[in-house]
């Protein structure tokens, strides 16, 4: 059997086990929905509806989506007076979600409600029927996909590539800071880092054990987690531990302008002798521009630097198989790092700036809001790649050490090219250094 067969294989039955995963949630959501309906006996009067109520649901161009939680008694009738108070306020339920626990159930709503109504007034609203523990947060077109969509669309991205782990978790549990520590991370912490080996989580802290020893930490302190959100973690992590190392095996074929042919592709743990070998025909200047430390120790940074489980690698080979470049996108906590090593011999060709357009598209796609470069002051190569994107920048200037910040809410950005382009417009870098 292929390894594309397997692959394929190992997606259908982790997708069958999660439809059969919400099958089970619709089956205990329609045993829930029995169970809040008032009583067979139950005749005594209604409130009669307000003349809002009558006018039926609002009007999607002049209403707001919100997402909101609550948490309620786990009884008969409970649901329902939720509802009729959101029935009221002429707030429509586009779709419910249910979290059991041990003393009570998370109810999870997206809902749309008349654009007067605030948030302040649909929580008070909301507190008054039952509801506590109560958050309320804008929702947008995005969310009105289904939950089993939109977690059978996650796991199929995961398992297409590693890198994408990090991404389906923030997707999947919201705004939240996601980090990756390694087996020697966690070993330094003593005993088991605080995770067992199926995981774990603790009110706005979530805790998944990799494969190869270490710890995925989820941290989400506006909202903890529910046994329900960490069951579908797990369910993700699960699937990139049966897959194992994998990247997508696409690339792009460039020629630069003196007509050397340079390949374009994702790069992985697999690269790590290529990666050393190009480590070994830089200079001791280029490596430490690239390190910001002992270039001695530059070598052991590649294993973390090329496994998926931390970012996305771009790769530049020759025609003859040699590493000439290497451009990564890195997952820090809730940011994004954009690195770049060009081998002396290849640099002021624009390979750099070609990887790092690639890398930012990567990260627009990816849905991060900046990405930002650790670079030294002198590292006017850095600066003018950076300037290039056609970005707004922020520069963070200290003790020598540049930071320099691209928000990604303008445009997508371009590719880079042609490979000549080296505009090296000091004047605003220069203005930046001297206010620090």
């Amino acid at each position: 059997m292929s390894n594309e067969t397997q692959v394929v294989a190992v997606v259908l039955c982790c997708a069958a086990a999660l439809l059969a995963t919400a099958a089970a949630g619709l089956r205990l959501l329609w045993s829930r929905r029995k169970e809040h309906a008032p009583p067979a006996a139950d005749t005594g009067a209604r409130p009669p509806a307000s003349p809002e109520a009558a006018a039926g649901p609002p009007d999607p161009a002049n209403s707001t989506l919100w997402r909101m939680r609550t948490t309620v008694r786990d009884e008969p009738g409970s649901l329902a007076a939720l509802c009729t108070v959101l029935a009221r306020e002429r707030v429509d339920i586009l779709s419910l979600q249910t979290h059991p626990l041990a003393d009570g159930t998370v109810d999870e709503f997206l809902l749309r409600a008349p654009e007067e109504l605030t948030s302040q007034e649909l929580a008070g609203a909301v507190l008054g029927a039952g509801g506590a523990d109560t958050w309320v947060e804008r929702a947008d077109a995005h969310d009105l996909v289904d939950a089993p969509t939109r977690i059978l669309g996650l796991a199929t991205r995961t398992a297409l590539d590693a890198a994408e782990l990090p991404l389906s978790l923030r997707q999947l549990l919201g705004r939240c800071t996601i980090k990756s520590l390694p087996a020697k991370a966690v070993g330094a912490r003593g005993g088991d880092g605080g995770a067992p080996v199926e995981g774990g989580f603790d009110d706005t802290v979530l805790r998944l054990r990799t494969p190869e020893g270490g710890v995925i930490e989820v941290e989400r302190p506006y909202l903890p987690f529910t046994p329900t959100e960490f069951a579908r973690a797990r369910a993700l992590v699960e699937l990139d531990t049966r897959l194992g190392p994998r990247v997508p095996h696409g690339e792009d074929v460039l020629t630069l302008p003196e007509g050397n042919d340079i390949t374009v592709r994702r790069a992985d743990s697999g690269d790590l002798a290529l990666s050393k070998a190009m480590h070994d025909r830089c200079s001791q200047a280029t490596l430490a521009r690239r390190y910001h430390g002992p270039v001695a120790d530059a070598d052991r940074y590649l294993n973390h630097l090329l496994s998926p489980r931390y970012g996305r690698t771009l790769a530049a080979q020759t025609a003859s198989g040699r590493i000439v470049a290497l451009g990564h996108l890195l997952w820090d906590g809730d940011e994004t790092e954009v690195a770049l090593l060009v081998e002396d011999d290849w640099q002021r060709r624009g390979i750099g700036a070609e990887l790092l357009g690639r890398l930012v598209a990567m990260a627009v796609e990816a849905g991060c809001a900046s990405v930002y470069a650790v670079t030294q002051s002198a590292n006017t190569g850095m600066v003018a790649a950076m300037r290039g994107l056609g970005l707004p920048l922020d520069y963070q200037i200290e003790e020598g050490t540049l930071v320099i910040t691209a928000r990604l809410d303008a445009a997508p950005t371009a590719s880079l090219l042609p490979y000549a382009q080296e505009a090296e417009d000091e004047g605003e870098f220069e203005r930046a250094e001297q206010h620090g």
